[in-house]
């Protein structure tokens, strides 16, 4: 199943992490996160006044707003800010402050293709939120919400399978024949099955994978949704490595492919990720 990639990655190999916490003016958090050049900066405001039309009495009201480089907001970036409100909202504890607003800002530090946001850029939308989440403090976490994006490719040799390849960059996204970003929240709460004591236990909590112009059977999904949880834990990984230093630049080292050992335990675990119909409620798939 090999696959030649332009800039000589592995199959598995993620670009190299970027985080760094801004420290914007008049927000109660913000952060920026990047996978090589594909990059978005977050902000959080809150617990703070919520209009009167939009107040709920039990719980805080989550707002959530995505801006492109360039232009003003459209459907794409609509959707993706319900998106990100809806995979967001598990890893929060809202009803610790209710009658509030909690606004989540996102800005797009990447052009959009004429897709719209690329699986890579969608995915360090999500970890930029989360870092902003962990940098502000004010609003009770129950877990932080790691993604990373996986595309589908025809091999280099004719005989091979086709080839799945973690964090592509914004060209293979767009020549593979399908793609999407898958979202986990890693938290030490949740069931399931039993994780290393390194490793907090996580669930899918959303993706848009998606074929283009073909088909993908049960088994290939199950293929991409591993290989998005190996590249999530490298991200929560860094995220944890970054906490202590939230002073300044925090510029990781590839990181990047995740090791053979964790590799073999995520082939091992395969059957935990399988997407069926008993799949909890709690994780979303736009197909």
């Amino acid at each position: 199943m090999t696959f030649s990639r332009a800039d000589g990655r592995r199959n598995e190999e993620i670009r190299a992490l970027h985080i760094v916490y801004e420290r914007l003016g008049r927000v109660d958090g913000s952060a920026r996160f990047g996978f090589g050049d594909t990059k978005a900066l977050a902000s959080i405001s809150g617990p703070i006044e919520v209009r009167l039309a939009s107040e709920q009495p039990s719980k805080a009201t989550f707002e959530a707003h995505v801006r492109p480089l360039s232009s003003l907001p459209g459907t794409e970036s609509k959707c993706l800010a319900a998106s990100l409100r809806g995979l967001l909202s598990p890893s929060l504890s809202l009803i610790r402050n209710p009658r509030t607003l909690i606004q989540l800002v996102v800005q797009s530090l990447t052009p959009s293709t004429v897709d719209g946001f690329s699986p890579s850029l969608i995915a360090a939308c999500i970890n930029a939120s989360s870092l902003a989440l962990l940098n502000a403090g004010s609003i009770p976490m129950t877990g932080v919400v790691c993604a990373a994006a996986v595309s589908w490719h025809r091999p280099s040799k004719k005989d091979d399978a086709l080839s799945l390849v973690l964090d592509p960059s914004e060209t293979e996204s767009r020549e593979g024949l399908g793609c999407g970003c898958f979202a986990f929240l890693f938290a030490t709460e949740i069931g399931g099955s039993q994780q290393s004591s390194t490793w907090p236990n996580a669930k899918l909590v959303w993706t848009n994978w998606h074929a283009k112009g073909s088909v993908f059977d049960e088994g290939e999904l199950a293929r991409a949704h591993a290989l998005g949880f190996a590249g999530a834990e490298t991200v929560w990984k860094a995220i944890k490595q970054s906490v202590p230093e939230m002073g300044g630049l925090h510029s990781l080292p590839p990181l990047g492919q995740p090791t053979e050992e964790e590799l073999e335990d995520v082939a091992q675990s395969g059957d935990d990720f399988k997407v069926n119909e008993e799949e909890s409620d709690d994780a979303k798939v736009e197909i």
